[in-house]
Formats: structure tokens, C-alpha cells, sequence
């Protein structure tokens, strides 16, 4: 059974990565963000993506702090 758990999960890595590359084109070529980055707007792109992250690892910095006391508490 876990041999053929593998073999199916290899054979959907290999088919994600065949369409991947099929999308065409030049790959060291991204229009997205050359436009972005044309328009300044890149910027607010990173600023997003930081606030994002930032906000996640609060998060689970005010989730390890609670746990740390229950476990402080019961013991």
C-alpha cells in the first residue's frame, strides 16, 4: 500500500512540473514584474507581502505565549 502511495504521488510531482514548464516563453523573462516594477507599484507588492508575514508571525508568537502559560498553569 505505501509503495503505491509513492508511485502516485511521484507520477502527480512529474505531471505538475511537465505543465509548469509548459507554460512557454522565456523563463528568466516575468512581465508581471517588470510592469510592476515599471509603475513603482512593485513596491507596494513587497509592502503587502511584509505586513502579511509580519501579521502570521504574531500570530503565532501571542499563540506559543498562551500555550506557554496553560502549560506553566497545569503543572
Amino acid at each position: 500500500m505505501k509503495h503505491r502511495t509513492n508511485y502516485f504521488l511521484t507520477i502527480c510531482l512529474l505531471v505538475v512540473g511537465y505543465i509548469s514548464k509548459a507554460q512557454g516563453g522565456n523563463p528568466n523573462k516575468v512581465e508581471m514584474a517588470e510592469v510592476l516594477h515599471q509603475n513603482g507599484k512593485i513596491y507596494l507588492v513587497v509592502l503587502v507581502l511584509l505586513t502579511i508575514f509580519a501579521g502570521i508571525i504574531f500570530l503565532l508568537v501571542r499563540i506559543e505565549r498562551k500555550l506557554h502559560k496553560i502549560e506553566k498553569n497545569r503543572s
